[in-house]
């Protein structure tokens, strides 16, 4: 049964995995715990302080699903924030995108 949704990124999401018990009765699990870390680049405690830095920044064109992919990512230029936003409705000027790749680079 479904309690309550949440948009997470993949670090939040192998920390909560994580926390059960790695046996045979659990393999989905373990193999989607497995996948995860193949592709993230950080720990969950550096995403949650990436995750409040950009939420401190008050950016009202920002959903949580935006801070999700961008901690997923971990864009390094503003080629890489942009990508993240193609096909979205949110338009970022060049202050906002440099004020997240900053928040980025002081927590990393």
């Amino acid at each position: 049964m479904v309690k309550s949704t949440e948009v997470l990124s993949l670090a939040e999401v192998r920390e909560i995995l994580t926390q059960y018990p790695q046996s045979e009765d659990n393999k989905k699990a373990k193999e989607v715990v497995d996948y995860i870390k193949k592709f993230v680049k950080i720990k969950s405690e550096k995403a949650k302080e990436i995750k409040k830095a950009i939420q401190d920044l008050n950016m009202i064109k920002l959903k949580p699903k935006h801070i999700a992919k961008i901690l997923d990512v971990m864009p390094e230029d503003i080629e890489d924030v942009r990508k993240i936003f193609v096909g979205e409705d949110v338009a970022l000027d060049q202050d906002e995108i440099t004020s997240i790749l900053d928040a980025i680079k002081k927590n990393k």
